[in-house]
């Protein structure tokens, strides 16, 4: 196995068991020196707690990549997850311009909405910079609502495989390369995830909980990208990506004063075993 270094970007949540305090750990287990870059720091997520510090870090982003830059460092892979401003956004493209290694792949988890609307803070005109990054990079890890956002499609709470089939279609006609839409569920009992790679379009359903737990997109996204550059191919790696997220799901549901995230942790060494598959 090659010994990659794998850059990603997103905050830093102290408490609460998702973004970089998952990436992190996630990518580490996958065998990459895994390098961060925080966007902000939290003293916990948003989600359920009150009262929680924020710093944002973007003025930062500027000084770090240039420090880079001058000693010449380079990564394999960038991985970006929740962005908090425009501003970031144009720091991430600029690390892609400047700090890819020969064969970098770069990969966005547009992160800025879910059930059919915007997160709190974000608005349109983020909308339309999140578009410049997400149509620059080689794969995207979007949900329903984020692909709707990104294209202009009508979101939809029920739908069918033809409904999903224009969605990806109109993202590959707005410069998407290879997608990885995360979230689809034709049935109740089920949901799963949709990768189109080229002409190849295949969907990996899996169990669907109802509740859901806060921060799996960020251990899913994790997952996928420490199992791509570990050279599984996209589907391969959504695949295990969501067998991971779901094992840290179904160990976490016994215990409800685990509310604010998912025990990802214990289930690391079953991560392991599916990446040596």
């Amino acid at each position: 196995m090659d010994y990659k270094r794998i850059l990603t970007v997103q905050d830093i949540s102290c408490v609460g068991q998702c973004s970089l305090t998952v990436a992190l750990p996630i990518l580490s287990a996958a065998g990459h020196e895994t390098a961060i870059l925080p966007s902000a720091v939290l003293s916990t997520h948003t989600a359920g707690f009150s009262g929680y510090t924020f710093r944002d870090l973007t003025e930062d982003l500027p000084a770090i990549t240039a420090h880079w830059n001058k000693e010449g460092i380079r990564f394999q892979a960038i991985y970006t997850g929740y962005l908090g401003s425009a501003e970031q956004i144009a720091a991430v493209k600029e690390i892609f311009r400047t700090c890819a290694a020969e064969g970098c792949v770069n990969i966005v988890d547009p992160a800025m909405a879910d059930n059919g609307k915007l997160y709190p803070g974000f608005d349109m005109a983020f909308v339309e910079q999140m578009k410049t990054l997400a149509f620059q990079a080689d794969i995207i890890l979007p949900n329903i609502t984020e692909a709707c956002m990104l294209t202009g499609w009508p979101y939809k709470e029920q739908y069918d495989e033809s409904y999903i089939k224009g969605l990806l279609d109109s993202l590959r006609s707005a410069g998407a390369k290879t997608i990885v839409l995360t979230g689809v569920s034709y049935e109740p009992a089920t949901t799963g995830v949709v990768v189109l790679e080229g002409d190849d379009c295949r969907y990996y359903k899996h169990k669907r909980y109802e509740k859901g737990c806060h921060g799996t997109g960020d251990v899913y996204a994790s997952a996928f990208v420490g199992a791509l550059v570990r050279g599984k191919t996209p589907y391969d790696a959504a695949r295990i990506a969501a067998d991971y997220t779901l094992r840290c799901i179904e160990v976490t549901r016994p215990d409800p004063d685990h509310w604010y995230g998912v025990k990802f942790e214990p289930v690391l060494p079953e991560y392991i075993r599916m990446l040596e598959q």
